[in-house]
């Protein structure tokens, strides 16, 4: 699933669109603590009140907001479970009948429930629907119909949303004209800020793929393991932070430490010319051992062989024919996207701009220096410009 067909889905999710069809929407709702299901409704969606919808649509937009393997990962499911959701969910977008599938996300909720324990009252929402997608480039007979040949994909999306307390507020009664106390005391489901969630099934090459399901988490480079391995009975993917992790092992096993900052630079902008190469790809750009020895060695790193860098991914990863994700090992190519970390201050500065920036000594000191084409300012405040030099022995 690449982030093409992920938009086109989220796009999908707004009222009266006729390429999106929501048929049912259940909510079931968690006790902290206790985990009981204090209570569950199933309602036909077009019977939900309109901004009740609009808020819904909202929620449902921004848990499949967020990158590929930071916030959302399309995950395998295990070839062996016991009682898998694979066969479940499967079920679940085959049946005609709301009652069965119902019962079906009720069986995915007590998978939810169980060996956990949830800190906040928590909101889980299913709904199933039916999503269309062109199934060719529109036609002269089209254009003049206005219309295009569409195939239905039929989906399950699933929500988990917490709950927080109304705060406390002193009111003011036009009519009554008084001052009052704030008393409502019923929780606010936080829609905005979905928790975790997946769709399914996935989409691959514009097909829906039931052997696997996109995972959300709310948080980046966050996933629930338990909640993938135990209730979705899927594959754990590796995180992009993880795979910079690794990535950085690698290029350490074989280069060393210490690299300096214009060595750093070049091998950024050799693995943003391979990922620019393939924009036009459905597939993201990887690299392999070969790649990544053909852009140290472009990088300028001394000693770089194939044989190297072959047995770095053997060591790293146990797998010679590892393929690292372009795009999660390297900082995105804004401003402010790398940090330099010191006790003293915390420097921002994109991938391209490291060529200027030197660690240096000075007076038995480690200082970082950075090379400006103009006057620093500081609130306002131009720097003076001061001339150092090393002091005599």
């Amino acid at each position: 699933m690449n982030k093409k067909e992920i938009a086109h889905i989220r796009k999908q999710f707004k009222l009266d669109n006729e390429l999106m069809k929501i048929f049912d929407i259940l909510n079931v709702y968690i006790m902290k603590e206790t985990n009981e299901i204090y209570h569950w409704e199933r309602n036909p969606f077009e019977l939900v009140d309109r901004e009740k919808q609009e808020l819904y649509m909202g929620n449902f937009k921004k848990l499949l907001t967020g990158e590929l393997d930071h916030k959302l990962f399309e995950l395998k499911f295990q070839d062996e479970a016991e009682d898998p959701s694979k066969v479940l969910l499967h079920q679940a977008i085959q049946t005609g009948d709301p009652e069965e599938w119902q019962d079906l996300m009720m069986l995915l909720v007590n998978k939810m429930l169980a060996d956990t324990t949830y800190e906040r009252d928590t909101v889980i929402t299913f709904v199933r629907g039916q999503y269309y997608r062109p199934t060719k480039a529109r036609n002269d007979e089209a254009e003049e119909t206005g219309n295009d040949e569409v195939f239905g994909h039929p989906f399950i999306l699933c929500s988990v949303n917490s709950t927080e307390k109304q705060r406390k507020a002193l009111l003011f009664d036009y009519v009554e004209r008084e001052f009052k106390y704030n008393v409502i005391v019923d929780p606010i489901i936080k829609l905005s800020t979905p928790e975790q969630g997946f769709f399914y099934p996935s989409v691959t090459d514009n097909y829906s793929d039931v052997n696997r399901v996109l995972y959300a988490t709310g948080k980046s480079n966050d996933p629930n393991e338990r909640f993938i391995s135990d209730v979705l009975n899927a594959e754990r993917s590796v995180t992009a932070m993880e795979e910079r992790e690794i990535f950085e092992d690698i290029v350490k096993e074989v280069a060393g430490e210490q690299l300096d900052s214009a060595t750093i630079a070049h091998v950024y902008e050799e693995i943003h010319q391979v990922i620019e190469s393939h924009q036009d790809e459905e597939e993201p750009a990887k690299l392999d051992y070969t790649d990544v020895e053909r852009v140290l060695t472009a990088s300028g790193v001394d000693n770089v062989t194939k044989e190297a860098v072959e047995r770095a991914f053997e060591t790293i990863v146990d797998d010679k024919n590892y393929e690292l994700k372009a795009n999660s090992v390297i900082p995105k190519f804004t401003s402010k996207s790398i940090k330099i970390e010191t006790k003293v201050a915390t420097i921002t500065i994109s991938p391209q701009d490291l060529r200027y920036i030197k660690q240096v000594s000075f007076q038995g000191k480690r200082c970082i220096m950075i090379e400006v084409d103009e006057d620093a300012v500081i609130e306002g405040f131009t720097l003076t410009t001061e001339t150092l030099l090393e002091k005599a022995d």
